[in-house]
């Protein structure tokens, strides 16, 4: 270890120089009769320190000055700090380990004993220095190959979402609605959502929340892949048993998510699943398929269906045409088209400007496509 070093700190000549006898063959051995000089040879010499040697009573600086001013800087965690002294006292020892030290050793000295000590102790920081590196090179290929993972991921649901949008978007066509249909609805779904995350923080809402919810509200109508064409495009008033079956899409729906499975985590999977459900409650319990009241809604849920309720008032349907948005949010208001929560009419209030400048790009947006010839089909 020729290429390592330990200083002894103490100043007594003598002292210095029968330590200095235990360490010559292996190491390059420093000398410094005060804790002053001590500090200049360590910060010239900490990178290739073994050990410092340090008696306790000195002039100028004593040991346990030193120490405080080495572990300032932390040098203790770096270097092995070993105290020298004659007092064989609990307290000193103490006081020697509160301020940092990683041994003592007892004057007079024993040769075999200090060279044991000393031995060890720079062991053991050799090898908690390899152990560190290798942590830290662990961390960095760690780190690494979770951005990896990471990207991938982001691109597998970036590509499932494109599935789950592309299948919703073939419902929406079939159902005789553009895909501008989808893009109202999360965007309502968005806005509804912020706005309910600034003024009710007891819904527990959060920006990941909110992408998961928005991106699953998508979902909602899929089950309608399941209702014949002679009820889904009926211009007409629907007969009990046709709205029965109407009403099942939103349990078949539920089976269609969980055939979806493989695309989707668990978090956006059940979220999927809550919206197909129920997004046709209503908040006094009048609605479908479980007759759910109030609360027992979830949040996703209430924000989707009023999202549903007031694209399919402000849009055209087979069997009506589209009410103005000033209607939509009379009839919302006042509970024509089901009962909604005070919160969510809360959120209705303040979203109201927003959602209505959303119906009106998206409307000019799909009269400009039409009159260019477009499909209206939409990139979700």
């Amino acid at each position: 270890m020729a290429d390592k070093c330990i200083l002894i700190v103490d100043d007594t000549e003598i002292n210095r120089g029968i330590l200095k006898e235990i360490f010559a063959k292996e190491y390059e051995v420093l000398e410094a009769e005060n804790g002053r000089r001590a500090l200049e040879l360590i910060a010239t010499k900490k990178d290739t320190l073994a050990a410092v040697l340090l008696d306790i009573v000195m002039p100028e600086m004593d040991g346990f000055r030193l120490l405080e001013e080495l572990s300032k800087h932390k040098i203790p965690d770096k270097i092995p700090i070993l105290m020298i002294t004659a007092d064989t006292s609990t307290d000193a020892e103490r006081k020697s380990y509160e301020k940092g030290a990683t041994d003592v050793i007892h004057k007079p000295f024993d040769a075999f004993v200090v060279s044991h000590r000393v031995k060890r102790a720079v062991e053991l920081y050799e090898s908690k220095t390899q152990l560190e590196q290798k942590v830290m090179e662990q961390t960095r290929v760690l780190k690494k190959q979770f951005m990896v993972l990471k990207k991938q991921e982001e691109r597998l649901r970036e590509t499932n979402t494109r599935i789950i949008d592309t299948i919703c978007t073939i419902v929406e066509f079939r159902n005789l609605e553009s895909g501008y249909h989808l893009k109202r609805i999360k965007g309502f779904v968005q806005i509804l959502a912020n706005t309910a995350m600034r003024n009710y923080p007891e819904y527990g809402l959060t920006p990941h929340k909110i992408e998961v919810i928005t991106t699953a509200s998508a979902m909602h109508d899929i089950g309608k892949i399941t209702v014949p064409d002679a009820i889904l495009l009926k211009p007409g008033r629907l007969t009990s048993d046709e709205f029965d079956i109407m009403k099942s899409h939103t349990t078949r729906g539920c089976e269609i998510v969980k055939m979806l499975a493989d695309l989707q985590d668990k978090e956006y999977l059940e979220v999927s699943y809550d919206i197909c459900r129920h997004h046709h409650e209503k908040y006094d319990g009048k609605g479908y398929p479980d007759g759910l009241k109030g609360e027992e809604i979830s949040i996703a849920s209430q924000l989707t269906s009023l999202a549903d309720v007031y694209d399919a008032l402000v849009s055209d349907r087979v069997y009506k045409s589209a009410f103005s948005p000033a209607k939509a949010y009379e009839m919302i208001k006042n509970g024509e088209s089901g009962i909604f929560s005070t919160k969510m009419l809360a959120c209705f209030d303040i979203a109201r400007p927003e959602m209505e400048a959303m119906v009106a790009r998206t409307k000019a947006e799909e009269e400009a496509n039409l009159a260019a010839g477009g499909a209206g089909q939409l990139s979700q």
